[in-house]
């Protein structure tokens, strides 16, 4: 698991682009990234499949702030980004969410 943060210098964004790989996902056969930006809405588009099996997207984030977010797999499984800026307590669950800053 892996993200990429591009801060554009025409306007207050950051474009980050999630990636899954294919084992990361536990050869899932769709992947949702849920999150505050979307508020946790698990109806919210599936990331795309890549051809060797992983997943990405890509979204614009206003920057100075943090997002709470997990991948749900096969709309059952949830799974945190293990290269997440940080982590906190989720107030659903005993598990934790990833956070990224941006």
């Amino acid at each position: 698991m892996s993200f990429k943060k591009q801060y554009l210098k025409s306007k207050p964004i950051c474009k980050v682009t999630f990636k899954l790989s294919k084992h990361e996902a536990q050869h899932a056969k769709s992947v949702r990234l849920l999150g505050d930006f979307n508020q946790w809405d698990t109806s919210a588009l599936p990331m795309k499949k890549l051809k060797d099996g992983g997943f990405t997207t890509t979204l614009d984030l206003p920057k100075d702030s943090q997002y709470q977010f997990r991948y749900l797999l096969d709309d059952r499984v949830w799974e945190n980004d293990w290269d997440a800026d940080t982590y906190v307590p989720s107030p659903m669950s005993l598990e934790e969410n990833s956070v990224i800053s941006v």
